[in-house]
């Protein structure tokens, strides 16, 4: 009987299918460094754009801030320009006033009233004075009530008092000066608010006796 020895054959088969197992191994491997490369590259891309993205973003916002500010500023001094604008313009509508109010007085002081001292706030104005009588400062008061350029008069203060040897009432009353605008200037309601809030005390010498 004639014998084979088949183990040679079997042996160099199954080096064959270990060398085919490992080369289809080192396949797969290089196959996913491949493919894990090629995703890390296109995620390292997508970041780098996105940060570049984010770079131009900051650096828009950054320019829309600064012009933010600018504009801020412009609209500040916009502002201011036009308080001024509208102190000169109050100015200019009061620079009379003190004139007018001192020959308002004048006019509308009866005889036996004495005035000892006008001061102006505002539109407010407070008078001090001496009277000969109670009767008299309730007839200045009547005048005031009828003058076109001040109104409502509000008595203070009335008391006995005594000056040179003469028994006098002496008074002290406020009123309120009339706002009246120039036929030809336009109205300026704004600057007429800021003036009865904003004007600084001031005070004004007192009105020449009548009597």
């Amino acid at each position: 009987m004639i014998r084979i020895n088949l183990l040679p054959h079997r042996e160099a088969a199954r080096k064959r299918q270990k060398l085919q197992f490992f080369a289809l191994l080192g396949a797969f491997a290089a196959s996913g460094l491949i493919g894990w490369g090629a995703v890390h590259l296109f995620i390292a891309e997508q970041i780098s754009h996105q940060a570049s993205r984010n770079d131009f973003l900051k650096k828009e916002n950054a320019r829309l801030d600064k012009e933010i500010d600018e504009i801020k500023k412009l609209r500040e001094e916009v502002a201011a320009l036009l308080a001024r604008k509208q102190v000169i313009e109050t100015l200019q509508a009061d620079r009379s006033q003190s004139v007018q109010l001192l020959d308002e007085l004048a006019k509308q002081t009866p005889d036996g009233v004495y005035l000892r001292g006008v001061k102006q706030q505002g539109m407010r104005v407070n008078v001090t004075g001496y009277a000969q009588s109670n009767a008299r400062v309730s007839a200045f008061m009547r005048n005031i009530q009828s003058s076109p350029y001040i109104e409502n008069p509000q008595l203070v203060e009335i008391k006995a008092s005594t000056v040179n040897n003469r028994r006098l009432s002496e008074f002290n009353l406020d009123l309120s000066v009339k706002r009246t605008p120039a036929p030809d200037a336009p109205k300026r309601g704004t600057a007429a608010d800021a003036a009865k809030q904003g004007p600084a005390a001031q005070t004004v010498p007192a009105a020449g006796n009548k009597g």
